[in-house]
């Protein structure tokens, strides 16, 4: 799910990789209360469908003048005097190398590319989300309303969740941390509930990986290269999402790093991590340490603020006044959001 600002800051919207159109959210608490909050009018979102929506960024970019060259398997890096200046690669079976002024490596969560770089991007099980999704047919919910689950039986330390396609599908899926995926898969949990809910959904796909669940890498760039998406951690800690600030983290760097080509001063393109950090990295260590309280929350603290948030009208209902009631029932998450805006 992506917001429709977050998608038109980079491309007009196109109902050919718009699966839902989504203008409400309902969380469901432990005990099946459900509390469910409309967006403002100009919040609209997205569900989208990634293999159109993919494409024609790629489209976007070759129009710009982009050579896109796909099934080519970069698998070391050209370094003169400890600087990045280029890629090696293997192509319809040739070893080749490509020189480059600076490289933009977006190459997954513990990019390769950055560790031949120097760069630390380890990451711990602990850290991370294992998350697994699958996408069923005869789904029975409303197609304007993303739906998230709460609660120790279904995702502990994580949320579950089920986001309409349209034509009665869904993508339905979860994630959890990594220490309990070492005690009980993020698919035992996705099994038991599709057993109770939707026992007879026939299922047309299934994904499963890990989700960063960190506010970012301590370094982003070096000299002649600069990380971006996952593989710069560029995620939204505490609701997974990455489409929308995997973009941003692509334009920023590659507006530095044209900037550096124009100035002729590569090491302008150490400005990056800055760059990231005042747009959307601080941002990330805020949502970072509500989730380490969020998720903490035992079910029956999930079920007093559901009850005290679904006393509230639905047409005066916001996500504000939700994470009011959530503070009121919880007043010690006040000091993690105290200490955000302190540090």
């Amino acid at each position: 799910a992506i917001s429709r600002a977050g998608v038109e800051e980079f491309i007009d919207s196109d109902e050919r990789w718009i699966r839902a159109h989504i203008n409400k959210f309902a969380m469901i608490a432990p005990d099946e209360t459900e509390v469910v909050v409309q967006f403002d009018s100009n919040d609209e979102g997205y569900i989208l469908e990634r293999r159109i929506f993919d494409y024609e960024l790629a489209k976007s970019a070759a129009k710009e003048g982009t050579q896109i060259l796909t099934r080519a398997y970069v698998n070391g890096l050209l370094i003169i005097n400890d600087k990045v200046c280029g890629v090696k690669y293997e192509y319809q079976g040739e070893q080749k190398e490509l020189r480059a002024k600076i490289v933009i490596a977006a190459d997954g969560v513990e990019s390769r590319v950055g560790r031949w770089a120097g760069l630390s991007t380890h990451i711990d099980f602990r850290d991370m989300e294992c998350c697994v999704q699958i996408t069923a047919s005869n789904i029975n919910i409303n197609q304007d309303t993303l739906y998230f689950y709460f609660g120790k039986n279904v995702s502990p330390e994580g949320y579950f969740w089920i986001f309409p396609k349209g034509d009665d599908t869904a993508n339905i899926g979860l994630g959890v941390s990594g220490m309990i995926g070492k005690k009980r898969s993020a698919q035992s949990f996705l099994n038991s509930f599709m057993q109770k809910r939707y026992p007879n959904a026939p299922i047309l796909t299934t994904i499963a990986g890990g989700v960063p669940s960190t506010p970012g890498l301590e370094k982003i760039s070096a000299q002649g290269i600069a990380l971006v998406g996952d593989a710069a951690r560029q995620i939204n800690p505490l609701s997974g999402g990455g489409i929308a600030s995997g973009m941003i983290g692509g334009s920023i760097a590659g507006r530095i790093a044209a900037e550096a080509v124009k100035m002729n001063k590569l090491d302008h393109l150490l400005t990056y991590d800055k760059a990231w950090n005042d747009r959307l990295g601080k941002r990330h260590v805020t949502f970072n340490r509500l989730k380490e309280g969020i998720f903490n929350f035992s079910d029956d603290k999930f079920n007093n603020i559901a009850h005290a948030a679904s006393k509230i009208p639905l047409e005066k209902r916001t996500l504000g006044k939700v994470f009011t009631t959530a503070l009121i029932k919880n007043p010690s998450l006040l000091v993690d959001v105290a200490k955000v805006f302190i540090v």
